[in-house]
This record gives C-alpha cells, sequence and structure tokens, in this order.
C-alpha cells in the first residue's frame, strides 16, 4: 500500500499537467456538491430556528416552507423543487450537465440559476491552482478544504447575508489543526493569535461604529469568519486579508452606487470580500505575507 502511495505521488510529481487537470476535474465534482451546501443549508438553518422559536414559546411548529419534511444535505436526491423531477444521471454531470439541460428544467422549463455552472467553474480553477502551486499533496488537500469552506460562505452571504457557524465554526477548529506545526501561519502561536487578533479586530470596529451610530455596522458572523480565516494564515496574513477585503468591499460599493443598484446608506454583505482575501492569501502568500510580517 505504501510503494502505491509512494508510486502515485512520484506519478503527480513528474506528470504536472496531469496533476493539474486531475485537481480540476476534482474541483467541478466538489464544486457540485458546493452548490448543494450553498442551497440547503440556509434552508435547513431556517427550520432549525423556527423549531427552536416554537419550544421556546410553547406552540406546534410548522415547517416555514414546501420542501420535503425530510430535507438535508443529502435527502432528497437531486430535484427540481419547482416541479419535483428528479434531475437525471447525464444533468448531474458537474458543468455538462447544466448546458445538457440548456439551463432549464426538462419538464416545467423552470430556469436553472447560473450559479451552479460559475461555482463548478471557480472550484474547479481554484483547486487546479492549488495544484499548480504546490507539489506537497498534504499543503494542496489543506487548501482544498479552506477553498470549498470559503467559496460555500462567499455565495451564501452574497444570497442571504448570513454567515452561518456551521462554516465558520468548523473552518476557525481546521485552522488551528493544520496549523499544528505551522503549516501556513508560520506557528500554532501565529494561528491561535490571528485567530483572536482578527475576530476581535472587526469586534472593536463594529463597537466603535455601534457607539457613534447606536446601531451595528456588521454582524457577528464577520468577526468570526475573519477569526477563521486568521486562523489559517495566522497574524503575519490578517493585515493583508483586512486591507484586501476592505479595498475590494469599497470597490463594489461605487460600482453598485455609480449604477443606482443601492443607497448610500445601504447594506452590502463584507464575508464575501473577506472570503475572497482569504483565499488569495493561502494561495499566494508565500508572495504577499513578506511585506507585511510581524516579528
Amino acid at each position: 500500500m505504501l510503494d502505491l502511495l509512494i508510486s502515485l505521488n512520484n506519478f503527480f510529481m513528474l506528470n504536472f499537467s496531469y496533476r493539474v487537470l486531475l485537481f480540476a476535474i476534482l474541483g467541478l465534482c466538489i464544486g457540485s456538491f458546493l452548490n448543494v451546501v450553498i442551497y440547503r443549508l440556509p434552508i435547513i438553518l431556517e427550520r432549525k430556528w423556527y423549531k427552536n422559536s416554537a419550544e421556546i414559546i410553547n406552540v406546534e411548529y410548522k415547517k416555514p416552507d414546501n420542501y420535503p419534511v425530510r430535507f438535508n444535505l443529502v435527502i432528497p436526491a437531486s430535484m427540481c423543487f419547482s416541479c419535483g423531477k428528479k434531475v437525471g444521471i447525464l444533468f448531474n454531470l458537474p458543468l455538462l450537465g447544466f448546458f445538457l439541460a440548456r439551463g432549464k428544467c426538462s419538464k416545467c422549463h423552470s430556469k436553472i440559476s447560473w450559479q451552479y455552472p460559475l461555482v463548478e467553474t471557480i472550484t474547479g480553477l481554484l483547486f487546479g491552482i492549488a495544484a499548480y502551486s504546490n507539489f506537497a499533496w498534504y499543503i494542496v488537500l489543506a487548501q482544498l478544504v479552506f477553498i470549498s469552506f470559503c467559496l460555500c460562505i462567499i455565495v451564501i452571504d452574497f444570497k442571504t447575508m448570513l454567515l452561518p457557524d456551521e462554516l465558520t465554526k468548523p473552518l476557525l477548529w481546521l485552522g488551528l489543526l493544520v496549523n499544528l506545526h505551522g503549516l501556513f501561519a508560520g506557528s500554532l502561536v501565529l494561528a491561535v493569535l490571528g485567530a483572536c487578533f482578527g475576530f476581535g479586530l472587526l469586534w472593536l470596529v463594529n463597537y466603535g461604529y455601534k457607539l457613534i451610530t447606536k446601531k451595528d455596522g456588521m454582524g457577528e458572523g464577520d468577526f468570526s469568519f475573519l477569526g477563521a480565516i486568521s486562523a489559517w494564515v495566522g497574524l503575519n496574513g490578517l493585515i493583508p486579508v483586512i486591507l484586501l477585503a476592505a479595498s475590494l468591499g469599497i470597490i463594489y460599493f461605487i460600482l453598485l452606487y455609480g449604477f443606482k443598484r443601492v443607497k448610500a446608506n445601504s447594506a452590502i454583505p463584507f464575508g464575501p470580500f473577506l472570503g475572497v482575501s482569504g483565499i488569495v492569501m493561502l494561495l499566494f502568500g508565500t508572495y504577499i505575507m513578506p511585506l507585511f510580517a510581524v516579528y
């Protein structure tokens, strides 16, 4: 078994293009599952909140949607939630399935969101970049986990303005785990400090904003997400992540405001920009971190 693993490792080390292609295809498949998480997790959480509220006020629980009673990340199988038609095997193929179905349900002709092929494509590209940038399999594997979590969080926050603890908390603990020997952060100490300062920095900014305006400037999910990202990239990566995320958020708001899509006091999600910045830092941190190193 060990000889087989060594042979496979040598094969992918020597066959660079095959390795990148394999991980890109893997990314397409993982991206298909990420779409399931993105679509279903908010529904699952909403049911949980309704059920907890019903128990607190002692009333009968009624599910707040028209989806099947058994509804999780696995059940029911892929189907059109407009007409109930199950999705065939060919139409379930990552990326290709969307175009084979011509972007709509074959029965009721409901349009399928472009989110599905976009998430699959972006996941495939990022997985390929991770495989291109690193030769060590354990580094690539850790990056793929981080990318997968961040992509789910990015899209969910864009769609719902929610940053679920069910994703940010595991991401935090995984970040500390992979940095037991300082894989990305440099040391476990820097990973812990990054998580603490990342959470505390946004909490402090929001606290100051609330003192002045008497209202929150961001949600607690943003604190947790930055803390989780900083647990991966460490204290040295915190400032670059904040600066890049703030810059992207400002550019995004200016564009929306210029096209009259938002007002001056409109709220926009900050989590997506944190997620993009975290991915950039984890993939290219060796080139960026020396410019902001904390000694």
